[in-house]
């Protein structure tokens, strides 16, 4: 794989973020502007696809433009367009697939597409150099992963949850807490505030499975909730989230933990919008701190969508010259291995 210096131009619009972002060589990010929704999905409680999908008609030439103008370089500069293909909103994928590949065809350079979750662990690259092999604990609404890698662009897949991801069980609990919209992050303010008090179920699986499962974890708050509610008990909103997160924080770490030991990585990087998670930062932290495994945890601005972490992440594909054709089409079921 040669090394160079290239310049991308990369595309994000899986979900509810219209974002572009120039990144130079895979690790130095020239900007990064990224247009959210979050005020317009509020009142629904959730994001509404086809509303998702007019948003990023409206922005993708205007996050383009901002994006150039930040990294202070034209398009005659950039060597390559790279996009998110999925998985994702198939109508969301769609705008940013057919963006790209307009971009790619009027100046006549290279496309390439990129799979989100690679693009959430190619996010720390940005700030530190991988070391291999290395293991990837990827938490987000739809994901919940551990994902081992032997070289770059390597991707094995070693567990996965079998039901709720653990982003999905932050916003379905948040919603039993009727919490504002988005709920994850009101949630994990709060742990901080409440004391574990109701000893949430840890689900293990069997002897030795890397799996997850949180849906009988929501199930028992949801159901824990309406027996206060039902006998008039009071209860503090703080201890619920708290013993909640608990739970969710000691199985991701305890399963990582043994996984990183037992496959006996250099290096666990964690990736997902989950990883902005406090709590989880703060666990992983202590639980790795006397382990010869280094941690990276990114900053808290790349762990949501963005369209930096496609952009390191298609510097790989770059360099192989694996590229895409205009045939190019928005992939919601995409396969990472």
């Amino acid at each position: 794989m040669r090394d160079t210096n290239e310049m991308i131009l990369a595309l994000e619009t899986s979900c509810d973020e219209t974002a572009a972002a120039v990144v130079k060589g895979g690790t130095e990010l020239l900007s990064n502007v990224v247009a959210t929704q979050m005020d317009i999905h509020e009142k629904f409680g959730g994001v509404v696809p086809e509303i998702a999908s007019r948003h990023h008609i409206e922005q993708i030439t205007i996050v383009v433009e901002q994006a150039l103008d930040e990294a202070k370089i034209s398009m005659e500069d950039i060597d390559a367009v790279a996009v998110t293909e999925g998985p994702g909103l198939v109508g969301a994928l769609l705008i940013g697939v057919n963006a790209a590949k307009t971009i790619a065809f009027a100046h006549d350079i290279p496309l390439i597409g990129v799979h989100h979750i690679a693009g959430h662990i190619y996010a720390n690259r940005l700030e530190k150099d991988f070391k291999f092999p290395l293991l990837s604990l990827v938490v987000s609404g739809g994901h919940t992963e551990l994902i081992y890698m032997r070289e770059h662009g390597h991707y094995k897949l070693i567990g996965e949850t079998r039901d709720d991801a653990a982003g999905e069980a932050y916003d379905k609990v948040a919603k039993a807490l009727k919490l504002p919209y988005p709920g994850g992050p009101v949630l994990d303010r709060l742990a901080h505030e409440g004391h574990d008090l109701y000893d949430f179920p840890r689900a293990w699986l069997e002897n030795g499975s890397y799996d997850f499962s949180f849906s009988g974890l929501k199930t028992a708050v949801i159901n824990k909730l309406n027996q206060l509610q039902q006998k008039q008990e009071s209860y503090r909103v703080e201890d619920i989230a708290a013993s909640f997160q608990a739970s969710v924080v000691d199985v991701l770490v305890e399963k990582t933990y043994q996984a990183a030991e037992e496959l006996n990585v250099e290096q666990l990087i964690v990736a997902g919008g989950v990883s902005a998670n406090k709590g989880l930062r703060t666990a992983l932290e202590g639980k790795f701190e006397e382990s010869q495994i280094d941690l990276m945890i990114p900053p808290l601005s790349l762990c949501t969508d963005n369209a930096a972490m496609i952009g390191a992440a298609a510097s790989i594909e770059f360099r192989r010259g694996n590229y895409k054709d205009l045939t190019l089409n928005a992939n919601p079921s995409l396969i990472l291995e």
